[in-house]
């Protein structure tokens, strides 16, 4: 492979741009996705921060992920009514956000950003999806009009229920950012098979692993790349025959720890895990 690593960031108060972004090149990367619940920073200072100290450090933010604020539970009970776009409690508030992230995006020079849709229904005739398609299709629109791919993380939902949702929205810039340890966590999917049905719509890849959930109602768990159940090895040769030529974004989060590793530990065994697999 010859993708150009990269590292996922997360940002909470505009105080903090700078540090984030120094630390992205000093654990060795110069690709960033920067994902944000806070849409308060959508704001031209904010842009102008990010734009300052992405030079200043010679970083390329790759991808915007656009979170929402609000109650958000991650497992199987909760998580249809209040992730994503898809509960209607939220669904305009969300949208509206997701809006604002693409002009940020635009502010940025970012041409592409991410969410969760969130537990997509798989019934097509179920009236929550039928109305979900034309929200998704105007903020797909709203995007497409800022010169932006709009981009479903994988998680929520099976490979061919997303499939579907991108031919029913029908507009050519909606894609997906490939997380295949959310696939597995939530039970929906096999990686490498995935991408025989959303391949040619992978505009983003996560670099994480995890395994199969052993309760019905809480999540399967992540766990260090190449210790879970992520055929990696077949995973990076699946990617590479999509064509995809961006980064591989490593998503460890950078304030906890990921096992018995510290963050600095887990992201270093991660890279030296991929280098095996480049040329």
């Amino acid at each position: 492979m010859r993708n150009e690593l990269g590292l996922l960031i997360k940002l909470d108060r505009k105080e903090n741009v700078e540090n984030l972004l120094k630390r992205v090149v000093e654990l060795g990367f110069h690709s960033c996705q920067v994902s944000t619940y806070v849409p308060s920073l959508y704001t031209q200072e904010t842009a102008d921060l990010i734009k300052k100290y992405c030079e200043e450090y010679d970083v390329k933010i790759s991808l915007w992920w656009a979170g929402w604020p609000g109650k958000c539970e991650w497992n199987f009970v909760g998580g249809p009514a209040t992730v994503g776009l898809v509960p209607l409690a939220t669904r305009k508030e969300r949208c509206d956000i997701m809006k604002k992230a693409s002009d940020f995006s635009r502010m940025l020079g970012c041409d592409r950003i991410a969410t969760h849709a969130g537990f997509i229904p798989e019934d097509m005739n179920d009236p929550l999806y039928k109305s979900l398609i034309e929200d998704l299709r105007d903020v797909a629109k709203y995007c497409k009009d800022n010169g932006q791919l709009f981009c479903f993380e994988t998680g929520q939902e099976t490979p061919v229920t997303l499939l579907r949702t991108i031919q029913d929205i029908g507009m050519d810039n909606v894609g997906i950012n490939l997380d295949p340890a959310n696939l597995v966590m939530y039970g929906k999917g096999n990686a490498v098979d995935s991408l025989k049905v959303l391949g040619k719509y992978l505009f983003g890849v996560h670099v994480k692993d995890g395994k199969y959930p052993t309760d019905g109602n809480e999540l399967g768990i992540e766990v260090p790349v190449g210790h879970g159940d992520v055929d990696m090895p077949a995973l990076l040769s699946a990617i590479e025959k999509t064509g995809y030529d961006g980064p591989l974004t490593i998503e460890i989060e950078l304030d906890r720890r990921l096992g018995d590793s510290t963050p600095e530990e887990a992201i270093s065994a991660t890279v030296a895990y991929l280098k095996k697999f480049f040329d």
